[in-house]
């Protein structure tokens, strides 16, 4: 008789019995599977009904387990959220420098945070959504992201013109704060798949107040007929 699905191994999950396998190699298999359930089990009941045994369930690890990696679910949540923010960074700037000018770096940054969003749906409902109930600790944590896309803005603008010809600094981060609130809205939906649709609006939104009206016009155009081919 075939396993019971509850009870079938997963893909990421160690063969059972003696294996042979580095302690270290054990580890990190087990914490990468408990941060795997986290934000599926975040994106599932939401941050303040999730509980361990959510998580260990979803990973099938035993509660031993989970403790000898994190100390608290608080604790699993922020480690999930900095993992999955260090992946999204880190596409935002292969993206950034990608490209060498301002139109494009927007269009490559945008596409890239819109893209791994959609293909992620548990963990955009983590870091969009439920990081905001979480505590201030992962607040902080979102800040901090938030502050690092308003950098990359910043850093763009400044290669492309120089400062009398820049609106204010507080620009980028207004930006990246109307984007967030944009993209919140749709995962809150659970419309998150259809988040790379809004890349050329949100691409304009960015643009128009450090290329101005027409270029930025130009390029809400020029996405959206590429969206349509």
């Amino acid at each position: 008789m075939p396993p019971s699905p509850t009870r079938r191994r997963k893909a990421h999950q160690l063969p059972p019995g003696r294996h042979g396998l580095p302690r270290n190699v054990v580890r990190d298999n087990q914490r990468r599977r408990i941060l795997t359930a986290v934000a599926e089990a975040v994106a599932g009941v939401g941050y303040a009904a999730m509980t361990v045994e959510d998580v260990i369930k979803l990973a099938g690890v035993s509660r031993r387990t989970f403790y000898e990696h994190f100390t608290s679910k608080e604790d699993a949540f922020l480690a999930s959220y900095d993992d999955i923010a260090a992946q999204l960074l880190q596409a935002l700037v292969t993206a950034f420098e990608g490209e060498t000018t301002f139109v494009a770096r927007v269009e490559a940054c945008m596409r890239a945070f819109l893209t791994l969003l959609a293909a992620q749906p548990a963990y955009a409902r983590m870091c969009i959504v439920e990081v905001l109930v979480a505590g201030p600790a992962a607040v902080e944590r979102r800040t901090a992201v938030l502050g690092e896309f308003a950098a990359l803005i910043d850093r763009a603008a400044r290669a492309e013109r120089p400062r009398p010809a820049r609106p204010p600094a507080l620009t980028s981060q207004l930006l990246v704060g109307g984007v967030h609130e944009v993209v919140h809205a749709r995962v809150l939906r659970d419309e998150t798949p259809a988040l790379p649709a809004l890349l050329p609006d949100l691409a304009f939104a960015v643009l128009l107040p450090f290329a101005g009206q027409d270029v930025a016009a130009a390029e809400h155009r020029r996405l959206r007929r590429r969206r349509r081919s």
